[in-house]
């Protein structure tokens, strides 16, 4: 059994958290050419809900503690967050990773900062084998850069860090973060491996289940992962189709066929139509998984 840990940082380490939903999702197209990537639903639930949620769960909510950042169909993204968190709306473009957290400056104000990217799919919290992001936080000084990673297939190819891959989620300090500028520029270049070069950073392990969902391949498999072997069909949905091992969004409509592949909420499967391993969007559009 795992030990839980307490996702709890070291005496008078404050700590907030960013949410990072202003990219355009451009490998997830033609998804995203209606919907952003951070709203795209997995297992029935926005990304962006299940980001705020993960961090809910560590006691992180509200505009004074959560920021979400928006750009690329900034106007969707606002209006899901509500009053849920600060919000930053980047003009023109997105500023990246970097960027958007040098933007969000003066409202981290001095504090450490939890960094998620939306578009992460990580497994259930609760389930083995665990931990999730709580390891991030735990005991932390506010000194150190740390990075959540799962160990990487390739441990020497490029983009790894101590033999494992990124998965989503890092903790910065104030002091490096102080200095980020509000233009373009990611965290790889301006923060990650500086830190490495320094001798602080830590990579916190993770052996979960992660998808980055950016691929239609990835999507599609982390919708499966959330739907369970039995599949996920909304309660609102209206089936008189044939449906194994799919996710169905409310209010779709399925009359056709559809096997290990996404519905989402709203769409419609005609009769005589047989859908495996695509993600269908409204009435129109069928992505494959595979392209």
């Amino acid at each position: 059994m795992s030990t839980p840990y307490a996702g709890t940082p070291a005496p008078g380490v404050e700590v907030c958290a960013v949410v990072l939903a202003a990219g355009e999702g451009t490998r997830l197209r033609p998804l995203t050419e209606r919907v952003p990537k951070a709203l795209c639903p997995v297992g029935n639930v926005p990304l962006l809900d299940r980001a705020l949620a993960r961090l809910a769960g560590l006691g992180l909510t509200g505009p004074e503690r959560v920021a979400v950042n928006a750009c690329y169909l900034g106007d969707q993204v606002v209006a899901r967050v509500g009053g849920r968190a600060h919000l930053s709306v980047e003009p023109d473009a997105p500023l990246g990773t970097a960027g958007g957290v040098g933007r969000l400056r003066d409202w981290i104000g001095g504090r450490g900062v939890l960094v998620g990217n939306a578009d992460a799919y990580l497994a259930d919290p609760q389930a083995p084998p665990g931990p999730d992001i709580a390891a991030l936080l735990d005991g932390w000084d506010g000194q150190g850069v740390r990075l959540l990673g799962r160990p990487a297939d390739d441990p020497h190819a490029p983009g790894t860090f101590d033999g494992h891959e990124f998965v989503g989620f890092s903790l910065l300090p104030w002091r490096l973060v102080r200095d980020l500028p509000p233009t373009f520029g990611d965290l790889v270049r301006a923060v990650w491996r500086p830190a490495e070069a320094a001798g602080a950073l830590t990579v916190v392990p993770y052996r979960g289940t992660f998808y980055d969902t950016g691929t239609p391949a990835d999507y599609l498999a982390a919708n499966l992962h959330a739907a369970g072997p039995d599949g996920l069909v909304d309660p609102a949905a209206t089936v008189d189709g044939r449906v194994t091992g799919s996710v169905i969004g409310g209010g779709a409509r399925v009359h056709g066929d559809v096997d290990r592949s996404v519905v989402w909420p709203g769409a419609t499967v005609a009769a005589g139509e047989r859908l495996r391993e695509v993600i269908r969007a409204g009435d129109d559009l069928t992505v494959p998984a595979a392209r």
